[in-house]
C-alpha cells in the first residue's frame, strides 16, 4: 500500500503495548472511532501531495472529510500542522485522527465488483491502459461511492501503486491510462500537461457523433473555456466571452462521415480542458448526440427510442512515448458495439452524404 503502520504506537504515548494496535493501513476504512493512527511514509510515496496520499490510503472516506481534518490540524506531519498541498517524504511520520466512515466498506466493494468489467488494452511494469465503459466514473466522489480506480485496486490487492494518469468523463468510454510506478505517473502527468503536437506530449483522438450537417473536412477550433456553477452547485463549462477570462483551448476536428441530420467526427485534443470537446461542439451549434449537459435536450429524449442510450463520445486512439523507456506507443480502444449498432441504424434511415462508416 506504500504506507507502514508503526507498531506499538497509538499517537497518544510513544511506547504502548503492541496489543493496542487496532488497525492496519491496508484496511483504513475500518479505523476505530477511538484510536489515532501513525503512518510511516515509504520511499515509493516520496513527493506525493498530502491530500492525494491521504485519499489513497483512507479508502471510502469522503474527500470533504479528509480536507476538513487537514484544515483543522488533526492531521500532523512529524508532529506539525500541515497543508493539503505539502509533499510527503520518505521517513515522514503522519498522524491520522480517528475516522468514521458513514458508508459501509462492504457496500463500496460490492459496487466495485459489479462494475469491475474493465478490459485491459495494454500493461507492463510501469503503466496500465484500460477500455473504460460509459457510465462509470474514473474515481469515487460527488455522490459516487466507487469508480474505475477503486474497482482496479479491489481486483489487484497486491498492487503497491496504482493511480490515474488522466481523467475521462463518466459518460465517455474508451482509453484510460494509469501509472503503476510513481516515476511513470509523474512522466505521464508531464506529457498530458504538454498537450498534443508539442515535444513529448500525448496525441489523443476521440470519436463523436454530433447533431447537424458538419461541412468542413478539417477545422481548428480555438475557443477559451471557463468554469462556472449552476444554482444547484453543479459544475459547468462555457466558452469565455473574453479571452482573458478563460483558459486557451484547442481542438482539431476531422469529418469522417455525414448523414442528413448527423455527422461523425474525429477530435484531436491539443489541450485537455474539462468538457473541452463537448463545449466546443455545443458552442458551434453541433452538440454531441446524447450529451445530457450540453446537448440538444429535445433530441436527446428521442434518441433512446432510436437505439442510442448514451452520449456518443469515445476516447479512441492515443500515441505517446513510453514514460520510462521512451519507446513510441500507439494504443486504440475499439468503438463499443452499442455505438456501432446506432451507426448502422442511422445508415439504414438516412442517406450517407459524405465519407464512410468504417470499422473503428
Amino acid at each position: 500500500m506504500g504506507a507502514t503502520p508503526l507498531k506499538g504506537l497509538t499517537g497518544q504515548r510513544f511506547f504502548q503495548p503492541e496489543t493496542q494496535i487496532t488497525i492496519s493501513i491496508s484496511k483504513m476504512a475500518e479505523v476505530s472511532k477511538d484510536n489515532v493512527t501513525l503512518v510511516l511514509v515509504n520511499a515509493e510515496d516520496e513527493g506525493q501531495r498530502l491530500d492525494n496520499y491521504l485519499l489513497r490510503i483512507c479508502k471510502g472516506v469522503p474527500k470533504s472529510h479528509v480536507y476538513r481534518i487537514i484544515r483543522s490540524g488533526e492531521v500532523r506531519l512529524n508532529g506539525k500542522r500541515v497543508a493539503a498541498s505539502d509533499r510527503v517524504k520518505d521517513g515522514d511520520v503522519l498522524r491520522i485522527p480517528p475516522i468514521r466512515v458513514a458508508q459501509k466498506q462492504e457496500e463500496i466493494v460490492a459496487g466495485a465488483e459489479i462494475k469491475a468489467d474493465l478490459p485491459i488494452l495494454y500493461e507492463d511494469e510501469a503503466i496500465l491502459a484500460i477500455d473504460k465503459p460509459a457510465g462509470i466514473a474514473v474515481h469515487g466522489g460527488s455522490g459516487v461511492s466507487f469508480g474505475v480506480i477503486e474497482a482496479l485496486r479491489r481486483q489487484r490487492p497486491q498492487a503497491r501503486f496504482l493511480e490515474l494518469a488522466h481523467r475521462l468523463d463518466r459518460e465517455t468510454s474508451g482509453l484510460l491510462l494509469l501509472g503503476k510506478k510513481r516515476s511513470a505517473l509523474s512522466a505521464l502527468h508531464d506529457m498530458f500537461r504538454e498537450g498534443s503536437g508539442q515535444g513529448r506530449g500525448v496525441d489523443k483522438r476521440y470519436l463523436l457523433l454530433v447533431c447537424g450537417r458538419w461541412m468542413d473536412p478539417l477545422r481548428n477550433v480555438r475557443l477559451p473555456l471557463c468554469k462556472y456553477l449552476l444554482e444547484s452547485g453543479e459544475r459547468r463549462v462555457r466558452v469565455a466571452s473574453d479571452a482573458g477570462d478563460g483558459k486557451p483551448s484547442h481542438t482539431i476536428f476531422r469529418l469522417l462521415a455525414r448523414w442528413e441530420h448527423f455527422s461523425l467526427l474525429e477530435a484531436e485534443l491539443r489541450t485537455g480542458r474539462t468538457h473541452q470537446i463537448r463545449v466546443h461542439c455545443a458552442h458551434l451549434g453541433f452538440p454531441i448526440a446524447g450529451d445530457e449537459k450540453y446537448g440538444d435536450f429535445a433530441l436527446n429524449r428521442m434518441l433512446p427510442k432510436e437505439g442510442l442510450k448514451r452520449m456518443f463520445l469515445h476516447a479512441w486512439k492515443m500515441k505517446l512515448s513510453h514514460p520510462l523507456s521512451g519507446a513510441e506507443m500507439a494504443l486504440q480502444a475499439p468503438l463499443p458495439e452499442a455505438l456501432h449498432r446506432f451507426l448502422k441504424i442511422l445508415s439504414s434511415k438516412e442517406t450517407l452524404e459524405y465519407g464512410q462508416t468504417q470499422t473503428f
